[in-house]
């Protein structure tokens, strides 16, 4: 039941027996492969290995199906990043149920949506997130059970069942499902960075075709490895970085429950020494901003990181690799995607573009009439590959619009080197035409980050008195550094970029509306 990779082509090519479980594939294998005592993960509680991670998921599949869980039913996990992630993951999995794990940092309306969208029957939530799920569990027609997990964190008394007591009574042995690799495995709600979050639909296939395309032949994942991901399980970023690629090679993961600050992923960095470090620009830009920070020693292990989410400014690659001797391997990918699908690689970054195709991905950039761009000149990034989702659930509209047969529209508009590499210049829906001339959000936004006293910013379109669209900038300085003036930011980017780019109106803000997968939302800037 397990995939094989054949290395020696490129792309490397995966192929699948008929009857293939992800959850097999991912945590079942090592335990033939003699990984049963190896760590899998290390959470707040401590270390799991992978024979133990495996009886969990059992538990947790076998608990799922007392519930009166189904295959191919949805079972909704707002689960903070912890040993009960993946087992819940990988047990619905194995079970053959869908599970659909949610955003952690959302609002009580978010999940309400999040309920009524996938219908589950099964709600499983840690402790310190059931207040905001009143909502959802009165509204909901669907669900029918409410699972607490318990974290160090902490929460409210409550009414409803505990997982533990639940996994304790479940068997640690567990058959599983029948399915094949183009059954429905799990979904993920796109980031909601342009309105209500989109269930993408992904099949048991594409975890696996992740990590062989990326994980391997880019990244280099070795079974040796001990990766720690600041951005979270529930995103798809962090699935794969914590979850599918460490569990694909054998390697160990480092799980965080609390929100990533600088001075808590930077502890993990210190305690835990992993070998492959996976963030977000926002968060390189505060672990370099931070004084403590930068009075601590390089960490030892350190070889390689990456960074997606939203394109990395080429002066905080520069100065991450200036730092801590090494780099930072920028890339992007989406949660329609499942993962990354152009990237830096090791030995040929290079900072202001996002590199080059991931092999196994076809990527061609289009005009606004649809007919490709010539080498130099921008266009809209679409892109193929044996991991996009097979829809928005319940979204035909929105699915006819952005996924075109085996091609899906990013949404991002790219340049397209001769030598290969795509450099960023922004999102379709944030272009500004000013003078009649596109302006990219991002550039101007890279143009304002290199001020020593601006943390980040973030560009919309405003218009002028005359109803003219111009851009305008909201900036977060640096603690401690002292408030530029608005004429001072303006010129400085004047000096940067042709003279049209410079943003007419400054606003300094605490912090930017970001989703927790750390996209600018600059609809929320707009309104």
């Amino acid at each position: 039941m397990f995939s094989q990779i054949d290395e020696s082509l490129s792309p490397p090519s995966v192929s699948f027996p008929r009857v293939y479980n992800a959850a097999v594939d991912l945590l079942d294998r090592h335990l033939e492969q003699g990984r049963t005592d190896k760590r899998a993960l290390i959470d707040d509680a401590g270390p799991v290995t992978y024979g133990q991670l495996a009886e969990r998921a059992n538990r947790a599949g076998n608990l799922l199906a007392s519930l009166g869980v189904r295959e191919e039913e949805r079972v909704l996990l707002a689960l903070l990043d912890t040993r009960d992630f993946p087992a819940l993951f990988l047990g619905a999995i194995k079970l053959g149920a869908v599970p659909v794990p949610v955003n952690t940092l959302m609002q009580p309306q978010d999940y309400a949506h999040f309920a009524l969208d996938s219908r589950a029957r099964v709600l499983v939530v840690s402790d310190a997130l059931l207040p905001k799920m009143a909502q959802a569990i009165s509204e909901s027609p669907y669900l029918k059970e409410v699972i607490v997990a318990k974290t160090h964190l902490g929460g409210v008394a409550h009414p409803h069942k505990t997982l533990d007591e639940l996994l304790e009574k479940s068997s640690p042995k567990l058959d599983a499902a029948r399915t094949t690799p183009d059954d429905v495995a799990f979904w993920l709600y796109s980031s909601g960075s342009t309105g209500l979050p989109k269930g993408a639909v992904h099949l048991h296939s594409h975890l696996v075709q992740t990590a062989a395309l990326y994980a391997r032949p880019v990244l280099g994942i070795r079974e040796d490895d001990v990766v720690f991901s600041a951005a979270k399980l529930f995103f798809a970023y962090g699935l794969g970085n914590a979850l599918t690629f460490p569990f694909h090679v054998g390697a160990t993961a480092i799980l965080m429950a609390e929100r990533p600050t600088p001075a808590t992923v930077f502890q993990r960095i210190k305690d835990a020494q992993p070998t492959i470090f996976c963030g977000v620009p926002t968060l390189f830009a505060s672990l370099l901003a931070d004084v403590a920070i930068a009075a601590e020693p390089r960490p030892e292990r350190l070889r390689v990181a990456t960074s997606a989410g939203e394109p990395l400014p080429r002066h905080i690659g520069e100065k991450w690799r200036e730092r801590y001797g090494t780099d930072i391997l920028d890339g992007i990918g989406s949660t329609e995607m499942l993962h990354i699908f152009l990237s830096n690689r090791p030995g040929e970054v290079r900072y202001g573009t996002t590199g080059r195709a991931v092999p196994g991905y076809t990527l061609d950039l289009r005009g606004d009439d649809g007919a490709p761009v010539a080498d130099g000149e921008e266009g809209s990034l679409w892109v193929r590959g044996p991991s996009a989702c097979t829809s928005y659930f319940n979204q035909r509209e929105k699915s006819l619009s952005t996924f075109l047969g085996p091609w899906t529209r990013t949404g991002d508009r790219y340049a397209r080197g001769a030598d290969g590499t795509y450099t960023y210049c922004g999102r379709s829906d944030d272009m500004l035409k000013v003078g009649g001339i596109w302006v990219s959000p991002f550039e101007v936004e890279s143009a304002l980050a290199e001020h020593p006293s601006i943390l980040e910013a973030a560009v919309v379109a405003h218009q002028d008195k005359d109803g003219l669209v111009k851009p305008k900038a909201f900036v977060v300085v640096k603690p401690g550094a002292a408030t530029p003036h608005e004429d001072e930011l303006k010129a400085f980017v004047k000096s940067k970029l042709a003279p049209y780019k410079y943003p007419r109106w400054i606003e300094l803000v605490e912090a930017l509306p970001k989703t927790a997968t750390g996209k600018i939302q600059r609809f929320k800037l707009r309104a």
